[in-house]
């Protein structure tokens, strides 16, 4: 897309409300049609490579694993509108998955690779699952024995019966070799049968693009995670977006280090790539410099994605082993704002001189702000750039008036990318949405030339390292503790991750918990990134007149704390 159809997206009147231009149009197309597209067009080009195990797959033997795929899930009972959960970091079968669910037209429901039981039992209950694929361990989480540990009664009879899992009715482990109960996802696959397979296209005629296909939890400042519930149109039109911005075509060869389970990596990375028929390279499970920069050079990558850390950290590793990384020409940076000194070296060091910054959120499928290629560097850097096509964004006071260009207001969102509304929480999807406007929660400022830049954030989530931590989420489980009386929750500067958590304790009378004690309840119980890195017991919270808490008091007390335990140290 040229500037010139972006010219239209200025503000007008001097009112902080733009308007993204309304070219190319948007496609009618669900995500088994994109994938058919890119067969028809790049059938014998490399879709996927997966460079820790060696797979490889070319767009044509892709989507014939994806049909072995869905017709397994047929074999389950699995039909349109069914969820399929799946809980694993950065696989093949990931990927098969995602597109074989969207075949079928069943929900694909994604589950965060860090989270432990108590969240992993809220996911599947909240939108009844009937099939979880799932890998068997990543990191230090076994998945199989935390599955047990939910579902005690699992055995060899399927469809299984679980009390606490009552809707779950099948468990698929990836890999060959299946666990007592369980399916190993090459034995589903074997289960496509030629009258399983001849279903599919039947199938997929009925399917239609705002049909929903996606679950991804986002939590709230109000309780447990949400359920965003995403269509194929949402999705596969952003996806185009996203990649138009930054130029990608068959030609491109796009490493994508960051996860499936979020937007950033199954949206603007696989659909993304699919949408123009560019090869997708997957360093590893997990993200690591090391086999990042590795993938880059050995594939000749042309883009990476990734958060701001993810891009210090390769700097750091480049300095220590060089690698060429010529061919490199863009990518985009998301998550986090990006401090200039590492766009320069990003654009130098890595050669990726037409990188891009994007804004947006999950509910919004997810982007709805991203840079040009060409775009200064300081443009890249203080704002998130102007706005996508298609999209309407202005920016409201507390009375939810639009305000002035150049003051700040809660950003709000309208056009096709918003979401159906949050999976079986009517309540909170009417107080998220007003007249198809998205209340992101999110506080900006609008320039003149449409350019956006995020300030704050209307209420007190955390971003640690790319990662959305929602206070109220912790303090929830954290109240659950049997010696613990008050609690809350907050974060304060971290030059690594951007924000750290912290919490502040009130204990129960008598009691004489210490606040290692307390960090070594949430092991396992909560994923590893929401843990609190700073956990102090007080006698009493700064609450203010009515009794609400004052959390940026607790901030710059707790910010001086740690600055005399730094010089005392020193």
């Amino acid at each position: 897309m040229s500037h010139a159809m972006a010219a239209g997206a200025a503000p007008k009147d001097g009112l902080s409300h733009v308007t993204g231009p309304g070219e190319p149009p948007l496609k009618q197309a669900t995500i088994p049609q994109l994938l058919r597209e890119a067969v028809a067009s790049h059938g014998d080009a490399e879709a996927l490579v997966f460079c820790e195990t060696g797979q490889r797959l070319t767009y044509r033997a892709f989507a014939q694993e994806v049909d072995r795929c869905a017709a397994g899930l047929l074999s389950l009972g699995v039909t349109q509108g069914d969820r399929v959960g799946i809980w694993s970091p950065n696989r093949l079968e990931w990927v098969l998955t995602q597109f074989a669910t969207a075949r079928i037209g069943a929900i694909l429901v994604n589950i965060n690779p860090a989270y432990r039981l108590s969240e992993l039992d809220y996911a599947l209950n909240k939108v009844g699952c009937r099939v979880l694929i799932t890998a068997r361990s990543f990191k230090s989480s076994d998945y199989v024995a935390m599955i047990r540990e939910l579902a005690p009664e699992l055995g060899r009879e399927v469809p299984l019966a679980c009390s606490r899992l009552p809707e779950l009715r099948h468990i698929v482990v990836m890999g060959d070799d299946a666990s007592s109960g369980m399916i190993a996802f090459t034995d589903l696959t074997g289960r496509a049968t030629p009258a399983l397979l001849a279903r599919l296209d039947g199938i997929e005629a009925g399917l239609a693009p705002t049909d929903p296909i996606n679950i991804q939890f986002t939590s709230g400042t109000t309780g447990m995670p949400k359920g965003a519930t995403l269509s194929h149109f949402n999705i596969v039109n952003n996806a185009r977006f996203v990649t138009d911005r930054i130029a990608l075509t068959s030609a491109d060869r796009l490493v994508i280090p960051v996860p499936l389970y979020h937007c950033f990596g199954m949206v603007m990375g696989v659909l993304g790539a699919v949408s123009k028929g560019a090869k997708m390279i997957f360093p590893g499970e997990g993200f690591t410099p090391a086999q990042t920069l590795d993938a880059i050079a050995a594939e000749g990558a042309t883009a990476c994605y990734g958060v701001p850390t993810m891009f210090v950290a390769m700097l750091q590793e480049l300095d220590r082993q060089h690698r060429d990384l010529s061919t490199l020409r863009t990518g985009i940076m998301a998550g986090a704002l990006c401090p200039i000194e590492v766009m320069k070296r990003v654009n130098r060091d890595m050669h990726m001189r037409e990188v891009t910054i994007c804004y947006g959120m999950t509910e919004t499928s997810p982007v709805s702000f991203q840079s040009f290629t060409d775009d200064p560097t300081e443009k890249r850097c203080e704002t998130v750039g102007r706005i996508h096509p298609h999209l309407e964004v202005k920016l409201v006071d507390a009375e939810g008036n639009t305000v002035p260009v150049g003051e700040k207001g809660e950003l709000w969102t309208r056009g096709y990318s918003v979401m159906a509304g949050y999976w079986g929480d009517e309540a909170a999807t009417e107080a998220s949405i007003t007249d198809g406007w998205m209340h992101t929660g999110d506080l900006g400022v609008l320039d003149a030339e449409g350019f956006c830049t995020i300030v704050g954030r209307v209420k007190d989530m955390i971003i640690r390292g790319g990662e959305n931590i929602y206070p109220r989420e912790i303090e929830e489980f954290l109240i659950r503790h049997p010696e613990v009386s008050d609690v809350q929750v907050f974060g304060i500067p971290d030059d690594t991750f951007g924000e750290e958590v912290c919490a502040w304790v009130v204990l129960k009378p008598g009691s004489t918990l210490m606040a290692e004690a307390l960090r070594d309840h949430c092991k396992g119980q909560i994923a590893h990134f929401k843990i609190p890195r700073h956990v102090r017991i007080v006698t009493d919270l700064p609450l203010t007149a009515t009794g609400k808490p004052q959390k940026f008091v607790m901030r710059d007390r707790m910010q001086e704390m740690l600055r005399n335990e730094a010089a005392q140290n020193a």
